[in-house]
């Protein structure tokens, strides 16, 4: 069967279960499973469907239909300049956090100049890598390291370490928040995280694309949503370098607060919206 006739009956099929008609989707599906960019879908729709891609492609449009999100069905996801395997071990990362990696790069870049490398970056909560790979490949820096609680998405990260195999080494470490860089001797120019941010009440009203499928560990913290800021404010002090810089993606409605948090524990905090402008980046540095 021409590949095109199998696309419109996909397309009927979801948009049966949607409510919607996503031609859209079922061609960025056919692409993900054939192993084809989505202008080659097009360019090759006269062309005989293989028997295997349009079995692995069924088994997509089957998962898609019980709701799991559209990143999980493909097995991977884009993010900046990198492309990540992903899958229900880590979270699935967010245009937002892109915008973190670029505001840190920008902050950091402002600060120095000249070509020497910038000293060491973790990122904390690393999940799928995204962070830490992004670090690695534009930030310059001599070294990267990644810690991850979960050794499911620890293990997820280091795949897709020795996938894209950037140039800057780049180090897994497993253990919660900070605590897998205490007593190194190691001092880091820049610590970043997307620590988890919202509270359990928040977490059952999620959409259930995420609330069923996304792993839980990576959004919720505690009651009031602060658990792991507050966990990395009270612990990043001390392993930054002088005049280091502490980056955090938080909850646009809880930025006060964050504000409140940090100057408690003698940061000077600076809150920056993002593209649709909402509170979302906290950028943190002390003078000692």
């Amino acid at each position: 069967m021409p590949e095109v006739r199998v696309l419109r009956r996909i397309t009927d099929e979801l948009s049966r279960a949607s409510g919607s008609l996503p031609a859209g989707e079922a061609t960025a599906l056919w692409a993900a499973v054939a192993g084809l960019k989505r202008a080659e879908v097009w360019l090759r729709r006269d062309a005989d469907a293989a028997p295997d891609v349009t079995q692995r492609f069924w088994e997509a449009v089957e998962q898609r239909k019980r709701g799991v999100p559209f990143a999980y069905v493909c097995g991977h996801v884009g993010f900046r300049t990198i492309d990540l395997k992903i899958d229900p071990r880590a979270l699935i990362p967010r245009p937002e956090t892109e915008g973190l990696v670029e505001l840190v790069l920008r902050e950091i870049g402002n600060r120095e100049t000249g070509n020497a490398k910038r000293g060491i970056a973790a990122d904390i909560g690393t999940g799928s890598g995204c962070i830490a790979l992004s670090l690695a490949i534009e930030g310059h820096f001599a070294k990267v390291v990644a810690v991850e609680q979960s050794a499911a998405a620890a293990e997820l990260a280091r795949e897709n370490i020795a996938r894209i195999a950037p140039d800057t080494p780049l180090e897994v470490r497993e253990g919660n928040f900070l605590e897998p860089l205490v007593d190194t001797g190691e001092r880091f120019r820049v610590i970043v995280s997307n620590p988890p941010y919202v509270t359990a009440a928040e977490y059952e009203a999620l959409e259930p694309g995420v609330r069923d499928f996304e792993p839980r560990e990576a959004l919720v913290s505690g009651i009031d949503g602060l658990d792991a800021t507050r966990a990395i404010f009270a612990a990043a002090g001390a392993l930054l370098e002088r005049g280091g810089l502490l980056a955090l993606e938080i909850d646009e409605r809880r930025a006060d607060a964050v504000r409140t948090l940090g100057h408690g524990y003698g940061w000077t905090v600076a809150v920056h919206a993002d593209l649709f402008g909402y509170p979302r980046y906290a950028l943190a540095t002390k003078e000692d």
